[in-house]
């Protein structure tokens, strides 16, 4: 593949970004004003995808998907080279990220693991709807930030061929993310040490249909056979339509809700500790040392933190802070073998997991994939004991990229 260094046609002021962005909403900024001005922006300039891609992102952090999705596939029809240049100067080295098209959960957020950063990092779109570049930005590591979905499996097996002749180190190589549907990864890690990952089993809408009807029993889709389960549409994220259906009359209410025609199921496991709370982790394996992103703890079984009430509640903060000394002594020993087992048959330089402890003291895996938020964007007032594990995460993830570039000393 020939390298060149990427020269914008138009001169544009530069890409606001992500992080930056988000740094924003955390902050509680009105973001209306800003979309009116990159609105105007490439209302004068046709050419000026930086401010179209930012303004996708302004739509989407205020839930207007639809639109913002029409004005990124917009911003990729102008361009598919953005650029973030290093906070800090001189830059160690420039990342090349292949990213794919679609919303702020399909892709790694590199740009909040190297907020503030010494690296250079260069976005390249790639998507069905659009030719491969027939030129890249010269760079020291390739990252494939392009997260599993059905649509992104053939860019995948695409982007597969692509890094065999490819002439720099690549990390998360796209073969293993591609694997990581939840029932293929439940089926990878069903047997891991010390792990309890519940079957996932992807069950079209006319099954689902014959199940709340009883016209067939549940047995037939799982082993176990009874209520309660859990439901989600292929391919959600966040919570988008997950739901516990304890009775068959409820999974008939739950399908006159959704629209899409194939889900996945799970036996729900009850992963509430001793006090009656539930309480998830979210860990990520950064080259297998897991690192703690955040502890989330509520009353209710499906968890974000967003909506666990963490900021109300200074005992929620001061376990979560506990949790964060004693991590690499306590949870990381504990789940050690499991942790390991993950690492080694995902096969991903960097991966997140989303996880519980179950009252038998297995690892109970919700999630594992490669693009889940990463971020040091919470109110420092609020959670001061934060902002030095998320450094810890970030120099992690920088150490692997020096090392993958063999840049040991020195900058470029």
């Amino acid at each position: 593949m020939t390298e060149k260094t990427f020269t914008a046609a138009h001169a544009t002021p530069p890409l606001i970004g992500l992080a930056a962005l988000m740094r924003m909403v955390f902050a509680g900024a009105d973001l209306k004003p800003l979309a009116a001005e990159l609105s105007a922006r490439a209302e004068r300039d046709p050419h000026d995808a930086n401010a179209l891609l930012d303004l996708s992102t302004i739509l989407q952090l205020n839930f207007q998907h639809a639109i913002a999705m029409q004005v990124q596939t917009e911003a990729l029809n102008t361009q598919r080279i953005y650029s973030i240049p290093a906070a800090k100067q001189p830059a160690k080295l420039r990342l090349l990220a292949m990213m794919g098209a679609g919303d702020l959960l399909s892709n790694t957020p590199l740009e909040c693991l190297l907020e503030d950063s010494d690296i250079e990092l260069d976005m390249i779109y790639v998507a069905s709807f659009l030719p491969f570049p027939e030129s890249v930005p010269d760079h020291d590591v390739l990252f494939v930030a392009v997260g599993e979905s059905d649509e992104n499996i053939p860019l995948l097996q695409e982007l597969a061929d692509i890094q065999s002749v490819w002439p720099r180190p690549v990390l998360n190589s796209p073969a293993r993310i591609a694997l990581l549907q939840r029932d293929s990864t439940c089926a990878m890690l069903g047997d891991a040490p010390g792990a309890l990952m519940p079957v996932a089993v992807r069950v079209s809408r006319d099954t689902l249909a014959g199940i709340a009807a009883q016209r067939c029993g549940l047995g037939g889709v799982l082993a176990r056979g009874d209520f309660p389960v859990i439901i989600r549409p292929v391919d959600s994220h966040a919570g988008r339509g997950l739901a516990r259906i304890g009775r068959a009359d409820e999974l008939q209410g739950y399908l006159l809700a959704m629209s899409e025609n194939e889900f996945y199921i799970s036996p729900f496991i009850d992963y509430r500790s001793a006090d009656g709370q539930f309480r998830k982790y979210r860990i990520v394996l950064i080259e297998g040392h897991p690192h703690i992103c955040h502890l989330a703890i509520s009353s209710h079984w499906m968890i974000h933190y967003l909506n666990a009430g963490m900021a109300e509640s200074a005992q929620k903060r001061a376990e979560e802070e506990r949790c964060f000394a004693d991590f690499d002594t306590e949870f990381a020993q504990r789940h050690a073998r499991a942790l390991q087992a993950i690492y080694e048959r995902m096969g991903l330089d960097y991966l997140g997991i989303d996880c519980a402890e179950t009252s038998a003291g297995e690892l109970l895996i919700f999630e594992v994939d490669s693009n889940m938020v990463v971020h040091a964007l919470d109110p420092v007032d609020i959670f001061p004991y934060k902002q030095t594990q998320m450094q810890k995460i970030f120099a992690a993830f920088r150490a692997l990229l020096v090392k993958s570039a063999g840049k040991d000393g020195g900058t470029r």
